[in-house]
């Protein structure tokens, strides 16, 4: 009874984190396809070159199917349930989160970022790891070492959530800076990305989850 009970509540939780999502994934999606189309308008000031438009709305484009499977793949009862599922939403996830990072850091070293410097490196960090998350979980699958391979596949699944834990920040920051007053409201953020908060955002969204879910497992042993 208890077992069912938290399958449930585990359910529920994934679901709502599914319509958390859905709207940056579909935004993501559709800024990206138009992009690859050659709208304007969509593209605005991401426009370059045909490689970088091809990496940056390719990037886009796979990434939020990325962020959908990435909250399908860390369902746990619907993994037990299905496996099936689960195998074949790996299968497209490993890889599309692959040419994701590619196309992320294609086009930072063919235009950087808007942020500059400090924000090229954090972006282009948190692409390399979710370049090498992709690579190593794909790899232990198919040597059948499936204790790595899952440890992979969570780094991977919290890389993939990534993109859209970074605006969950800004949401959140600026709906507290703003509550407090007009002099507070958006406190470290500016138009360039240059401000303070801007500045520490670039490394927040991913090294601090990363860094629970290796810290996890120890205290869990040592309990």
């Amino acid at each position: 009874m208890q077992a069912r009970s938290r399958t449930i509540w585990a359910l529920l939780g994934l679901g709502l984190l599914l319509l958390a999502v859905q709207e940056f994934s579909w935004h993501a999606m559709w800024r990206g396809l138009y992009g690859l189309g050659g709208d304007a308008a969509t593209q605005g000031r991401l426009v370059g070159t045909a490689t970088s438009d091809l990496a940056i709305f390719g990037h886009m484009l796979a990434g939020g199917v990325v962020t959908i499977l990435a909250v399908v793949q860390w369902a746990g009862p619907l993994r037990r349930r299905w496996p099936r599922l689960h195998r074949i939403s790996g299968r497209i996830l490993a890889p599309l989160a692959l040419l994701t990072a590619l196309g992320g850091l294609i086009y930072i070293a063919l235009r950087g970022t808007i942020g500059g410097p400090v924000m090229s490196v954090g972006f282009a960090f948190y692409g390399l790891l979710m370049a090498l998350a992709a690579v190593q979980t794909i790899r232990n699958a198919l040597a059948r070492d499936y204790h790595r391979h899952r440890r992979w596949g969570l780094r991977l699944i919290v890389l993939a959530l990534g993109s859209w834990i970074y605006r969950l920040h800004y949401g959140l920051w600026f709906g507290i800076t703003c509550s407090m007053g007009e002099a507070t409201c958006r406190l470290g953020s500016r138009a360039d990305f240059s401000g303070l908060f801007d500045q520490i955002q670039v490394f927040a969204f991913y090294l601090p989850y990363l860094l629970v879910l290796e810290w996890w497992p120890v205290r869990k042993s040592s309990d």
